[in-house]
């Protein structure tokens, strides 16, 4: 499971693409003419039509698909790379980096020590792909179909709170961030509180393993999902790509379908902050002291104009020396009554560099205040839980469902404990094969290769119980395929394997679940070579796909830091 950190490394942000082999034939604007066509040709490319809040031209998906009649190959490239005259290519970044400057495709530059705290400051493009990468239909239905499932079953486990406080039991002796989670889940657990009012904003992230043909779950993140309004922001920079050079590179525009995420999961704060029911209370963003991907989260300040719903940032520190809570359980922060409590920090140990971040923490889950996510709904997304889930008859203790079950047995990669001394030794002999995964999120903490022997070799011979801080999972090696990769506005072409993440929203008020929905998706690429998969950490580039294909669109997946 895990967390949806912001952390924009090596990889690219993509949308999706419904792609056929042949596209429908449209008048090019750049044709085999050589000159400089209009960036904005037509009134709907207005470098202000993207920008009516609310919709985000992102429409639902089911609603804009134009379904072609052939179906490529999972990981195949869409069009001949190798065939793309230079100098089109060349003219097709050119745009991509004025359209992404003029609609907020955007991101903090690292060289810029003010741009992760002024907005306006220091500004460069999100790390893109320029052209997709296809995914077959049928997994990406599936991944759709299971969003409501898994939305469901973290509500279920998040209510078991002996289930968490067991499973994490030995984790907590050896872990001391997951430790201090569970003392703060521990302390609610003894006051009784329930939370009648549970919202969750999700994003469980696949991979499609290209020997068995079957999209596997990586993990699911139910604190501080990112990337939703970039990677609405990318459909349309693809959608405005292909009306202008889709003939020239054989790709339809129409079959790119509509990324809901920004506007759902902003449609889901607004209803959870109804059923709040104060009207003069606000939605408080809980955010990191240093944010460079600020603009992503500033999409969902759609509240304000859309929802009448007025937003404030706080850090953990500020809401320590700020916040306020009453007797009846009502929380404010500078006096203002906070309705919802959205976390875009506190995932990482970073978060918490002193007491005062710890006591914002447990102030807020005391409160009356609707938190997404909760403490449980955070501890459920945890990678040790994810492992939990994964035994035997587990699934069977919080869902009815048998065909339920069998659709989220069917996407669970191979997840083992450490104490299973069989697969650990199977993971020596053959590394290549497992990934090693620590209680930790925010990209560059998984262990891979022949560090994971060396580190099992260790913690056998030292004999302690720090093997409690992780889990083994086995690698899925998705298809590689090349692709143009767009980075400080330098474009290259080099071999890449993509991670399709499915937004959800669920929101339920006591008996009554009032949102249970699929909320769009992102697509990250990384070159093939690079091991971690995180946007914001540097391993990852945004992406879209399609149904038929999903077309990635991706952001940079390489080692170094994006920032």
């Amino acid at each position: 499971m895990g967390v949806g950190h912001s952390s924009l490394s090596s990889c690219s942000v993509d949308s999706l693409f419904i792609t056929a082999f042949t596209a429908q034939p449209k008048t090019s604007s750049f044709s085999n003419s050589n000159r400089q066509k209009p960036l904005f040709p037509t009134k709907k490319h207005s470098p202000f039509a993207v920008l009516k809040i609310g919709t985000l031209n992102c429409a639902r998906v089911a609603g804009e698909m134009e379904i072609g009649k052939g179906i490529a190959a999972a990981g195949k490239p869409i069009v001949d790379l190798h065939g793309i005259d230079d100098g089109l290519i060349q003219k097709i970044v050119y745009d991509a980096l004025v359209w992404s400057s003029l609609h907020g495709l955007v991101v903090g530059d690292r060289n810029d020590q003010r741009s992760g705290k002024l907005p306006g400051v220091g500004m460069v493009h999100a790390p893109i792909a320029l052209l997709p990468t296809s995914f077959p239909e049928s997994h990406w239905k599936q991944a759709c179909e299971l969003a409501p499932i898994f939305n469901e079953l973290i509500d279920r486990v998040s209510l078991d709170g002996k289930f968490l406080q067991d499973s994490l039991a030995r984790t907590k002796k050896v872990d001391a961030f997951t430790s201090r989670l569970l003392d703060i889940h521990s302390k609610i657990l003894e006051m009784n509180k329930k939370e009648e009012i549970r919202l969750g904003l999700h994003r469980s992230d696949y991979m499609l393993d290209e020997k068995t043909k079957l999209l596997l779950q990586i993990e699911f993140n139910t604190i501080s999902s990112s990337f939703a309004g970039l990677g609405c922001l990318v459909t349309d920079l693809h959608r405005t790509l292909l009306n202008d050079y889709g003939e020239d590179l054989g790709l339809d525009s129409k079959r790119i379908p509509g990324n809901t995420a920004t506007g759902q999961f902003a449609e889901a704060l607004a209803k959870a902050w109804t059923e709040y029911n104060n009207p003069r209370a606000v939605a408080m963003i809980v955010v990191q002291t240093e944010e460079r991907n600020m603009y992503d989260q500033h999409w969902l300040c759609t509240l304000g104009i859309t929802y009448n719903v007025r937003t404030i940032r706080k850090t953990l520190a500020e809401i320590d020396s700020e916040g306020q809570l009453l007797p009846d359980g009502t929380f404010l922060v500078g006096g203002q009554a906070v309705a919802v409590v959205y976390f875009r920090a506190g995932y990482a140990p970073t978060d918490y560099p002193s007491e005062s971040e710890w006591r914002a923490r447990l102030l807020m889950e005391q409160s009356s205040a609707i938190k997404c996510p909760s403490i449980s709904y955070h501890l459920a997304g945890t990678k040790k839980i994810q492992q939990e889930l994964a035994k035997p008859n587990v699934l069977e203790k919080f869902l009815e469902s048998k065909e339920d079950i069998a659709k989220l047995r069917k996407c669970f990669a191979g997840l083992w404990s450490l104490v299973d001394s069989d697969i650990t030794k199977k993971a020596i002999e053959k590394p290549e094969l497992f990934i090693m995964k620590p209680q930790r999120e925010g990209g560059g903490n998984n262990i891979y290769g022949d560090d994971v022997k060396e580190t099992l070799l260790r913690l056998q011979k030292e004999g302690s119980e720090e093997d409690a801080a992780y889990i083994l999972m086995q690698r899925i090696f998705p298809a590689v395929s090349p692709t143009f990769l767009i980075r400080d506005s330098i474009c290259h072409k080099d071999h890449a394997i993509s991670e399709l993440g499915v937004y959800s929203a669920y929101l339920r008020n006591k008996e009554s679940v009032i949102m249970n929905d699929q909320c769009g998706y992102l697509m990250r690429t990384k070159v093939s070579s690079s091991n971690e998969g995180g946007v914001a950490a540097g391993f990852a580039v945004l992406d879209r796909h399609s149904a038929w294909q999903i077309m990635v669109l991706v952001i940079l997946k390489h080692r170094e830091e994006l920032f």
